[in-house]
């Protein structure tokens, strides 16, 4: 599990703009006519439609996406009670989770206040504005009382989702767990530890499921919950049993499941040991669970395990029900979120489990076919299809259950709908990063006595991304480890000009001179040169003590790309080297080339480029899509840029049929279906928009990328490497620390690539 450092999560939230949201206009507001219309006098208009009928604050307003996140900080994740202020860097971050997952708009609101019945009434003040409220980290027993009382008042969806989320989400779990293992819930005697909002929401739910209280044991901190104990609230007493007190570790013999919502390490061996077969073990508490899962997993083979963490099979993650949940609660103007509802969800989810995993989750957990079994019994919170499957799940158990206020006619229209409003959200640089950290591999970062490369160095080996090498004089950069404050325990570093690397300098030298010694080099040039780190690193990834090189940060692009071409051969079949940017749209990840190698390639070069690019988007495990663009379309026009363009196409289609790749076309074409279908129906492009642009020169392809970097406010992704046999990127002068983390982790996915292709060869 990634560690999060203090210092790093300040700065994130810290830097730029503070905080994780804001809000942007949804419509123009360039002219004056456009502010008229926004505000005064336009805005009347709308107000007095909305006061005529006020069911039209939906039509004229964003309040039918638009869900409040309110909270008072009494009980702010394990924090505790901590106060409004202090609890709002969660609500922003619940905030940007509904947007990223759902598309729901949010604002995030503290209050003041823990009085239970004050909060409803100032809840129940400002509900007007919004189309759904999810409550956050309001303690227990507080919290019942605060939902009960504001779902009998308020005509809108609202959810406590510390106690719900959890629920829905591990009853999907026990759904599947109870397929595997064969047995009837109603038979299940259940052991639960932990008596707050989640564990009592979670043992309400699985009783709807048909678990029968007689079976079910509940724990607090002072043991059983039971009907002779004078310390319990409402919400515990309807869970109390007539026994006599037993301990954690008697209740749990013979239980078929454990839910765990207290602390880590409660749960010993010999207790799952005592357990019935095949049982059933959720241990929720984080970051270590009741019992940890290597634990548990060596002490019984037949166990079906859940926990709260990212790094083990199947998580409980809440972020797989709650933007969901709203998302089809909004849609169908849902006056309540029911238990109809929250079981639809927990059976969706459940049921999608099943369904065969999309290549790109399989690809982000490094698996080659992920299905349902004991390690895979819930989703995983990157599967694209969560959207489309819970969202009209919960939309359609709001209709059957009477709720709905806005029935859906035509799924499948809906399903699209969804499909297009997580349009902003792009997987692709998540997925790359959770490759590397299945593969790590050793990176020299030749720009090691720059503070941005030893950040960059701390969160690629915090993270288990990569094992960093870091070149330059030892001295210095361990001042600035130091100064900063940097963890880098036990990191390599290498200093070129030391006395120790007196051997390696010279075995490196002679190696250069063999390869350059009929291109000018002497031994004594060559013996020169390694005292530069870049031709040091250069050699070292050539010889095997690293698996990738990044640098750049502190030279020109030529300067730094030099020693590279010097030391590192092409790959097999390779005639020339090219340069690639990734542009993270919001129609997904486009890619650029050739923007930084080749100024004016020829039609042969430009095949190369097209080959080498296309071989690069797929090894992100993404179908090239390839326009070779120009200022003409398909002959309109004549000239040299159009002319070598038709050649390479010719070329392609010939040599290559198997590709997706039309050309020459106007950039707008190759990016617009409905443009290329009008009027170019014949192109192999026909279908969707291209997703590889190659670009005629260098000067285009750069302007383009630029502009959309800085007008588009696009994330621009490189410039990567394509055509050498070793991975080596070269960054932009003076990039940012994110930046270099991107590039790391694409070297250490590219060095991966090459290897497995090396290994297939041989």
């Amino acid at each position: 599990m990634d560690k999060l450092f203090t210092k790093d999560a300040l700065q994130y939230h810290a830097l730029g703009r503070p905080g994780k949201l804001e809000v942007i206009p949804t419509k123009p507001y360039s002219t004056q006519r456009d502010l008229s219309l926004a505000y005064t006098p336009g805005v009347a208009d709308p107000c007095l439609a909305i006061n005529k009928n006020p069911v039209d604050v939906y039509k004229y307003t964003g309040k039918g996406n638009l869900v409040a996140v309110i909270s008072n900080g009494t009980a702010v994740l394990g924090l505790g009670d901590i106060g409004p202020e202090a609890g709002k860097p969660v609500m922003e971050g619940k905030g940007l989770l509904f947007k990223v997952f759902a598309d729901i708009d949010v604002f995030d609101i503290e209050i003041n206040e823990k009085d239970p019945d004050k909060f409803v009434e100032i809840v129940k003040a400002i509900a007007p504005t919004f189309g759904g409220i999810n409550l956050e980290d309001i303690k227990a027993p507080e919290c019942f009382r605060i939902e009960e009382e504001l779902k009998k008042i308020l005509p809108i969806p609202l959810m406590h989702d510390d106690q719900h989320g959890t629920a829905i989400i591990t009853a999907a779990g026990l759904l599947n767990a109870l397929d595997i293992n064969g047995k009837d819930i109603s038979e299940l005697k259940i052991v639960i530890n932990g008596a707050g909002a989640a564990a009592i929401s979670c043992t309400r739910l699985y009783i709807k499921l048909g678990a029968r209280l007689e079976n079910i044991f509940m724990f607090d901190s002072k043991g059983l919950i039971r009907t002779a104990r004078t310390d319990l609230n409402e919400a515990k007493k309807q869970f109390a049993r007539e026994l006599p007190e037993i301990s954690l570790k008697e209740a749990l013999q013979g239980a078929d499941m454990f839910l765990g919502l207290s602390v880590g390490g409660v749960m010993k061996r010999h207790m799952l040991l005592s357990m019935a077969e095949q049982p059933i073990v959720f241990a929720l508490a984080n970051p270590n669970p009741e019992i940890a899962y290597d634990e548990a997993m060596n002490t019984r083979s037949d166990i079906i395990m859940a926990t709260g963490r990212s790094d083990f099979p199947n998580q409980i993650n809440n972020v797989l029900g709650f933007p969901y949940i709203f998302r089809g609660a909004l849609d169908v103007r849902a006056t309540v979120i029911n238990d109809h509802m929250k079981l639809a969800a927990s059976h969706a989810l459940a049921q999608l489990t099943k369904e065969p995993v999309p290549e790109e989750v399989n690809i982000a957990f490094n698996v080659n076919n992920l299905r349902f079994g004991r390690e895979y019994i819930i989703p995983k919170p990157t599967d694209p299809r969560l959207i489309e499957e819970v969202a009209p799940a919960v939309a359609k158990a709001a209709m059957e259950s009477g709720v709905a206020q806005k029935p859906i006619t035509n799924w499948e229209a809906y399903k699209e709908e969804l499909r297009k409003r997580l349009k902003t959200s792009n997987p692709l640089l998540r997925q790359i990063k959770t490759r590397a950290k299945h593969n790590p591999k050793r990176v020299a970062l030749a720009d090691a006595e720059n503070y941005k490369t030893l950040k960059a160095a701390e969160i690629v080996l915090n993270e288990g991304l990569a094992e960093p090498i870091l070149l330059g004089n030892a001295t210095k950069i361990r001042a600035i480890i130091r100064e900063h404050e940097l963890e880098l325990p036990n990191v390599h570093i290498v200093d070129p000009r030391s006395h120790e690397q007196n051997g390696l300098r010279k075995q490196f030298a002679e190696l250069l001179f063999q390869r350059r010694q009929r291109k000018g080099m002497t031994f004594t040039s060559a013996k020169g040169l390694m005292l530069h780190r870049n031709y040091f690193a250069s050699m070292m990834l050539k010889s095997g003590y690293a698996d990738a090189l990044v640098t750049g940060l502190t030279r020109n692009y030529p300067d730094s790309i030099r020693p590279v071409l010097q030391v590192i051969d092409r790959y097999q079949g390779a005639k020339i080297v090219s340069g690639m940017y990734i542009v993270n749209t919001n129609k997904g990840p486009i890619f650029f080339a050739d923007c930084t190698v080749n100024k004016d390639p020829g039609w042969e070069q430009l095949v190369d480029i097209t080959l080498q690019t296309c071989q690069c988007v797929k090894d992100f495990k993404i179908t090239p899509r390839v326009a070779l663009v120009s200022y003409s379309n398909f002959g309109s026009s004549d000239g040299e840029v159009p002319e070598k363009q038709r050649k390479a196409i010719e070329y392609l289609h010939q040599h290559h049929p198997e590709l997706i790749v039309d050309g020459e076309i106007q950039a707008n074409a190759a990016l617009n279906p409905e443009l290329l279908a009008e009027s170019f129906s014949f192109s192999k492009l026909m279908g969707n928009p291209a997703n590889v642009l190659i670009f005629p020169n260098l000067e285009s392809g750069n302007i383009a990328y630029k502009l959309l970097q800085e007008i588009g406010k696009f994330e621009v992704i490189g410039p990567i490497l394509n055509g050498l046999s070793e991975s080596v990127q070269v960054l932009q002068m003076g990039c940012s620390v994110n930046e270099i983390v991107n590039m790391i982790t694409i070297a250490v996915l590219d060095a991966q690539n090459k290897q497995e292709r090396s290994n297939i060869q041989l």
